[in-house]
């Protein structure tokens, strides 16, 4: 369908350009600076401060405007790396430092936002084709920051303009933050159907997505009860508290019975009650 074939490609190209960007600078932080080894530890050290500042970010904000400014900004940082004299070595680092930390966190982001966009049918296919298409990038990188050695900030430029390509390509997809993941494929071509520019520029939707569907989901927000009164029915209605703000103040706890009977041929059926 349009809407989901849009979202796809959308978030499969930043997942490419996220994954081949965070790697190539992984690749590459030994190149920079005079002690190859206190490069490494930096560049791997930078990402703890990110992960922290990120999660509280994409839980407060959403996801989509952080992924997209820290790719925007961390690419950006990359293509300053040409304005810097060649002997400032100390200075490079230091801005490379700041590009991996924003691409670290954008590359926290990426996971939990793709499996919010793809409805819950096709979810694990929808991840592990983006996750394989974006992985096809990490057969190019080696080439690229093999591209240091005739000019030591040609890879850091590649790879600032890809990695600004992907963020921008983030700001259209719809914000998931608050928004009740899609369950069906319909749902999921519905999702963020109503895209425009306006909403591009809130941090999240209060919006809500309901679904026609009943879910364990809706636990989330919902505080049921069962009525005890119903004794004479085969059913058990539930009832529910809508209020905002509401939690669960009891744990419902349901009895499951398996009938086991045989056929005359000996064919064993099994009716599960709940």
């Amino acid at each position: 369908t349009p809407n989901m074939r849009l979202k796809t490609i959308l978030i499969t190209l930043s997942w490419f350009a996220n994954e081949t960007v965070y790697l190539g600078l992984s690749y590459y932080g030994p190149s920079l600076g005079n002690d190859q080894y206190f490069s490494f530890f930096l560049s791997a050290a930078v990402e703890l401060p990110s992960y922290v500042c990120c999660w509280y970010l994409m839980d407060t904000f959403g996801r989509r405007w952080p992924l997209s400014l820290s790719m925007i900004l961390g690419g950006a940082a990359c293509v300053i790396t040409v304005s810097i004299p060649e002997d400032a070595i100390n200075e490079t680092l230091v801005i490379y430092l700041i590009s991996k930390a924003l691409l670290s966190a954008s590359f926290l982001i990426i996971y939990p936002f793709a499996g919010e966009l793809y409805p819950t049918q096709v979810r694990g296919i929808g991840i592990g084709a983006s996750s394989y298409i974006g992985g096809l990038g990490l057969i190019v990188i080696p080439f690229v920051t093999y591209l240091g050695r005739d000019n030591l900030k040609l890879p850091l430029v590649i790879m600032g303009i890809i990695s600004m390509i992907g963020g921008l390509t983030s700001l259209r997809l719809p914000e998931t933050l608050h928004e009740r993941l899609p369950q069906t494929l319909e749902e999921g071509e519905n999702f963020g159907k109503d895209w425009s520019v306006k909403r591009c520029f809130s941090c999240y939707s209060t919006q809500k997505l309901v679904s026609k569907q009943d879910s364990y989901e809706n636990l989330h927000v919902l505080s049921c009860k069962i009525n005890s009164d119903s004794k004479s029915s085969n059913q058990y209605p539930i009832t529910i508290d809508r209020s905002e703000g509401a939690s669960i103040k009891r744990l419902v706890r349901q009895m499951s019975v398996m009938d086991t009977q045989r056929n005359i041929d000996g064919t064993m059926q099994l009716t599960h009650w709940i």
